[in-house]
């Protein structure tokens, strides 16, 4: 029996070698990461393991798990240590080895196995670790599956069982492959770059765009743990601009930029433009909408305003849900309507049928923008887009807030305002027209331009993100009035990037 996790312990200690530690806060809403040696050691991943396997018996889920590892130097180490965790609380284990975290999700479809836990610590940079886990395909945990977790490992209210098992299921690839690609062939040739900063999807991803009919030019598609051009997250400017220059070299029709774990695709048009992934979604839901009239579908808080205004989405009939920011909050809402389709920001799709299973796959978005290039024939990529109604939007801004804190800096930007809205205050000299607080505070006045203000689940930050359909200075204005209100608490800190 393990003993009870200690939220810190000493480095080349005995205790460190002897006792499970677990820092609390890397619990998240919807995923665990922690900084591996420093906030979890392997122990501590024994304890997650074991705290799995009893919340899995108590929800009366059938004990069995998919799980795999993303391509770090210490993921496989990790993925290890919580499989002897969960076989402990008498969970039958199949692993799937080296693998993107759709492809763990796909296992639970193909092998049947009712629950999942992959080992990755997703678009975050080297040193961190984590698991996305879930026990109700295709969903993931959501804020009370963590919430019990979390009660359970720190409380160290372990029931261990028998009957636990393992078993290591050869060339699964393959058979992910073959799924994604048992498919009509493109109608042409599209020429692509294939970008992957060296993350784990460079194993995969080539092959299955070469397998459809693409003309595919790899760019960081060899391994490579230490990560040596930039992070491989399809958000980074770095990464966009890699693919940006690839684009333009080769004449390509499109750049692919896929994460760390393969859950998303961020693009790059043939003009070299870097279009973020919730217009890509636009462009996305005006093709899907054609096919599918009077689609509902779901897009997160930080997502352009294009949804609810843009005439062709408009003219199809198309209904919008704005909803929380999470891979998790956005599969459930999206299975929980129905929707053809989900779309988040950061580049996180999730198509159900019969597009897709309801998870987020990197992949699976790519192949859907493939088509849809496939469908407009004597059109490239940059007309779709150049189709668009104009706006200016920012990327998504980040400044350091501690995880102790955040949360509660963000409930006093929410109430300011609240209050601002109720006594009728103006910002940027405009009412406020809509408040939306499913997730931090989302203000737009009258003349659309919006800013919103929430939380990162994933990091020690605040996540920020402006927009104006009027012009780019309205843009930078909403920026200002935003972080003037962020700079009233000093617990703020300085921005990964601005515009």
């Amino acid at each position: 029996m393990l003993p009870k996790p200690k939220a810190a312990l000493v480095p080349n200690t005995y205790a460190y070698e002897s006792e499970p530690m677990v820092k609390p806060t890397g619990f998240r809403e919807y995923d665990a990461r922690w900084l591996f040696g420093k906030e979890i050691n392997l122990m501590g991943v024994q304890a997650l393991g074991l705290g799995l396997g009893t919340l899995i018996h108590e929800m009366g889920v059938k004990p069995e798990l998919v799980t795999g590892h993303d391509f770090r130097g210490y993921s496989a180490s990790i993925k290890m240590a919580l499989i002897t965790g969960l076989m402990s609380a008498g969970i039958k284990v199949k692993d799937i080895g080296l693998a993107v975290t759709p492809m763990a999700y796909f296992g639970q479809f193909e092998l049947d196995v009712p629950c999942v836990a992959m080992v990755t610590a997703s678009h975050n940079d080297n040193g961190w670790t984590g698991v996305k886990m879930g026990a109700n395909r295709p969903l993931t945990f959501g804020p009370d599956e963590m919430t019990r977790l979390k009660s359970i490992v720190l409380e160290g209210a372990f029931k261990p069982k028998g009957a636990g098992a393992y078993e290591f299921v050869e060339n699964f690839p393959a058979r992910y492959i073959a799924d994604l690609t048992k498919r009509p062939k493109l109608k042409r040739a599209i020429k692509i770059v294939c970008a992957c900063g060296n993350g784990t999807a460079g194993a995969f991803a080539p092959k299955v765009l070469e397998a459809i009919g693409c003309e595919v030019i790899p760019l960081d598609c060899e391994l490579d743990h230490t990560f040596p051009n930039y992070n491989p997250n399809p958000e980074d400017m770095k990464m966009l601009h890699a693919m940006r220059d690839a684009v333009l070299e080769h004449k390509a029709e499109v750049a692919l930029g896929f994460d760390g774990d393969g859950d998303r695709c961020g693009l790059v048009d043939d003009t070299g433009d870097e279009i973020f992934a919730d217009k890509v979604g636009v462009m996305l839901a005006r093709d899907m909408s054609t096919l599918h009239p009077g689609a509902t579908f779901v897009v997160d808080v930080k997502s352009t305003g294009l949804y609810m205004t843009d005439p062709a989405l408009q003219k199809n009939g198309v209904k919008v849900d704005y909803w929380k920011t999470g891979h998790s909050y956005m599969k459930r809402r999206t299975h929980e309507l129905a929707a053809l389709a989900g779309f988040e920001k950061s580049g996180h799709y999730f198509f159900n049928a019969p597009f897709g299973r309801g998870y987020d796959d990197g992949l699976v978005s790519a192949l859907a923008v493939l088509d849809m290039m496939d469908r407009n024939p004597g059109k490239k990529l940059s007309d779709l887009k150049n189709a668009l109604p104009k706006t200016w939007g920012s990327p998504t801004m980040s400044p350091h807030c501690d995880d102790e804190v955040k949360y509660r800096v963000v409930d006093d930007v929410v109430r300011h305002f609240e209050s601002a809205r109720q006594k009728g205050e103006k910002v940027l000299g405009q009412k406020i027209r809509d408040l939306v607080t499913v997730n931090g505070v989302r203000v737009t006045v009258e003349d659309g331009t919006w800013g919103l203000v929430r939380a990162s689940s994933n990091k020690p930050e605040l996540v920020v993100v402006v927009e104006s359909p009027a012009s780019e200075s309205r843009m930078r204005d909403m920026f200002k009035a935003v972080d003037a209100v962020l700079r009233t608490h000093p617990e703020v800190g300085e921005y990964n990037q601005t515009i």
